[in-house]
């Protein structure tokens, strides 16, 4: 009995204060020999409602041992600073995103005569030919992009598609690159 009354005594008297936090948690280390090694054991006691979302990171690795000495207030208080430094550029930056996209918002809606709109389609689609009208689409986009020649295409149309390492499909309309999942 008195074994486990002097061990009790001896977590409450051999305990060091290390320090407190910003919310008021105290951190305490305590020394103790087991099997002949000496081990120290670091823990917090929270104030007021246990909430482990109000240890500060630099508390955290003192306790788990990833640093040996735990931080001083004015470290604490350096490192708070600094993290207000921090959100107050973000805060800046994101003001300065806002005006660049609300001047290029402004810029859209004159060029575009008072509707924003977004990406142009109209090239996205002339890749992607249905079935039917493959070759009437294919005319019609060259001839968007430039290409009237009628001898170019001709000869375009001619030349024999290279080999690649795609899979070789099927069927006469099949071209490497141009699959489309199953609707």
């Amino acid at each position: 009995m008195s074994k486990l009354f002097s061990r009790i005594v001896g977590y409450v008297k051999n305990r060091s204060l290390m320090g407190m936090d910003k919310a008021g948690n105290q951190y305490f280390v305590r020394t103790e020999e087991i099997d002949g090694i000496m081990k120290e054991k670091r823990w917090v006691v929270f104030k007021g409602e246990k909430d482990p979302t109000s240890v500060p990171v630099e508390w955290i690795c003192w306790l788990n041992g990833q640093r040996k000495s735990a931080p001083t207030a004015e470290e604490m208080m350096e490192l708070e600073a600094r993290r207000e430094q921090v959100r107050l550029n973000v805060a800046l930056l994101k003001k300065e995103e806002e005006e660049k996209r609300a001047k290029a918002g402004a810029t859209r809606k004159t060029i575009s005569s008072g509707q924003v709109g977004g990406p142009d389609l109209k090239s996205f689609i002339r890749q992607f030919p249905t079935a039917s009208e493959g070759d009437k689409v294919e005319e019609a986009s060259d001839a968007m992009d430039g290409m009237s020649n009628s001898k170019e295409r001709a000869a375009e149309k001619e030349k024999p598609e290279p080999k690649s390492s795609e899979p070789i499909g099927s069927g006469q309309s099949f071209r490497p690159g141009t699959w489309q999942p199953p609707t």
